[in-house]
């Protein structure tokens, strides 16, 4: 949920950027009907419940979402709306019920007041009295529909499929492949060496796999037979694809087998598509795959665990000539999407398999995995996944790239001198490598964070000398630092394509306005404007405003994408 601190920074947004653009998850912006105060209550119940079963949030009430400027923008909400009444008419509504926090925030536009409010996460699915509800999925609301209740109980644990109990302890259901592989594995990750010295039956049972004298069907996926995989865990298989084109495809190999020996297969079919490049520095040679283990590790346990087993289809692993992708049937569940992953709270489809692999240590339970699989292909100087929700499946995507071996070398020196580079900073840096500057909010969205705490983390960096900054106020923006690109880049110029400064931009279109102005040119267009000065297109806007404020002789333009900024006829011609 976000701060009144976090809704004051985002509201110095509107003069660049409608609401719209600002919304999110767990952010909404609504306008509040001054005609009827009905209507508002009941968009106030529906937005409450839509929130509720989305995961909370929070709602800002007062403002008009596809209006530019403050001024248009912030409207506010009547001082005699009474917050009391709001609270109780979302109570008396819900079901089960709501029960909000509202906080005032004063402005100077509109009625001088917004309201905000505060949804915190409950255990849905909520409707309003009469039934009905929706859920909040990105920056809509949509129906609850029967799909989406059936989703919503297996992310509050309500329905939990691996859970389910199939067989007595008696049936010799049990793989001794696959628990020799699982605790290969655990003992890699350094698991906790009581478990490890226990019995299979024990071991399983010590994990909450066995209940009431019964293997449940996480105890199946870790460690059952091929049989008993296919007689109880119908859902569960495996493609491996070395694709020749889009169409076509090489090596193919379709198994049904434990969790521990599907990913130890996987792997071993990988290998001779994952060379090894050697990079030397001084006496010592070090050796990276072109995909991270660690990075392939975490895929596919991720795609095993948050499979949905109730959907039929394999988890399908297909490597092409330029990239792996990894693939499982099952949505996000939770409130997560791509554009939260790295920092949203996580949530399992398959509760009981995932707590048995967490103490095992194979799985993290605190969301490390997506930053692992971040952290291992930007330390060398790789892409980061790509991460897609595709109907009711996740793809994760790993291009294929080429090991940077001076960024590797530059983090391996910053962590020997105590500064560990997290994944944030390490995006920051893989972008300004390929571009020429970022903005805070841009920096923001690609981090997966929100501007305040964007800020401090840029903040953080210049002070670290990996960055500086440029413009003010609103062009304010992001750079490399000249003598660490210089190190970093492989081609290019530290100051290629990089904006100029705000009063120097205005200089500088002023400059060309009066020489086109003695030529009896046409003037300049807001995209030409952009090429010059590389802002965006309201910070043309903003640039230009002031421009004409402080220089009456040029002409602001008309309508249309064609309108030009000008100088007069006159004095364009005397000069």
């Amino acid at each position: 949920m976000r701060t009144l601190q976090d809704i004051t920074e985002l509201l110095k947004e509107l003069d660049s950027r409608i609401a719209d653009e600002l919304e999110d998850q767990d952010l909404d912006f609504k306008q509040w009907d001054n005609k009827s105060m009905d209507k508002s209550v009941k968009t106030l119940v529906r937005t409450a419940v839509c929130m509720a079963n989305g995961g909370g949030g929070t709602v800002v009430f007062g403002v008009a979402d596809n209006s530019l400027g403050r001024g248009a923008s912030l409207h506010g909400v009547p001082l005699e709306v009474d917050v009391n009444l709001l609270k109780k008419a979302i109570y008396d509504q819900t079901d089960p019920k709501i029960m909000p926090v509202f906080e005032e925030l004063r402005i100077p536009e509109g009625t001088g007041r917004l309201l905000i409010m505060q949804i915190h996460p409950g255990l849905p699915p909520y409707t309003d009295t009469s039934g009905s509800g929706t859920i909040r999925i990105g920056k809509d609301c949509q129906p609850l529909t029967g799909t989406l209740r059936r989703k919503i109980s297996v992310e509050t644990g309500e329905t939990d499929y691996s859970a389910v109990t199939v067989a007595s302890l008696s049936s010799p259901l049990l793989s001794p492949t696959a628990m020799e592989a699982l605790r290969k594995q655990a003992i890699a990750e350094r698991a906790p060496e009581d478990l490890l010295k226990l019995s299979d039956n024990d071991l399983l049972a010590a994990l909450g796999l066995v209940k009431n004298r019964q293997w449940t069907r996480a105890a199946i996926l870790l460690a059952g037979t091929e049989e008993a995989l296919r007689e109880h865990v119908p859902g569960h298989n495996w493609t491996f694809l070395q694709m020749t084109s889009d169409t076509g495809y090489g090596i193919r190999e379709d198994r049904v087998s434990a969790l521990p020996v599907s990913v130890r297969r996987i792997e071993e079919l990988l290998l001779p598509f994952n060379p090894i490049t050697t990079l030397e520095h001084g006496m010592f040679h070090f050796e990276y795959h072109t995909w991270p283990e660690i990075a392939i590790r975490e895929a596919l346990m991720n795609a095993f665990c948050h499979v949905d087993f109730q959907i039929a289809g394999p988890v399908i692993v297909k490597y092409y000539a330029d990239r792996l992708e990894i693939s499982n049937n099952g949505g996000f569940i939770g409130g997560i999407n791509p554009s939260n992953i790295l920092h949203h709270q996580p949530a399992a489809r398959n509760p009981l398999l995932v707590d048995a692999l967490t103490r095992l240590r194979l799985v993290n339970r605190s969301n490390l995995g997506i930053s692992r699989m971040f952290s291992a292909l930007l330390r060398e100087g790789k892409e980061p996944p790509v991460i897609q929700e595709i109907g009711d499946s996740v793809t994760v995507t790993f291009m294929k790239r080429e090991l940077a071996g001076a960024f590797r070398l530059f983090v391996a020196e910053e962590n020997e001198h105590g500064h560990d580079l997290n994944v944030d900073h390490l995006l920051i840096l893989q972008h300004l490598l390929k571009h020429a500057e970022i903005e805070t909010h841009a920096a923001a969205l690609l981090c997966q964070r929100n501007e305040v705490q964007m800020r401090e983390s840029l903040a953080s960096m210049e002070k670290a000398g990996y960055i500086e900054h440029g413009g003010s106020g609103r062009g304010f923006y992001w750079v490399l630092r000249p003598e660490l690109y210089r190190r970093l880049a492989e081609d290019g110029h530290p100051e290629r394509d990089r904006r100029i400064d705000w009063e120097a931009a205005k200089t500088r279109v002023l400059s060309i306005l009066m020489e086109r102005g003695r030529r009896g040119d046409s003037g300049l267009s807001n995209h030409e404007i952009r090429q010059i000065t590389h802002y965006s297109r309201y910070q043309v806007v903003r640039l230009m405003k002031e421009l004409i404020r402080e220089n009456s002789l040029i002409n602001p333009p008309g309508r249309g994408k064609h309108a030009l900024y000008s100088l007069s006829p006159v004095e364009g011609k005397s000069m």
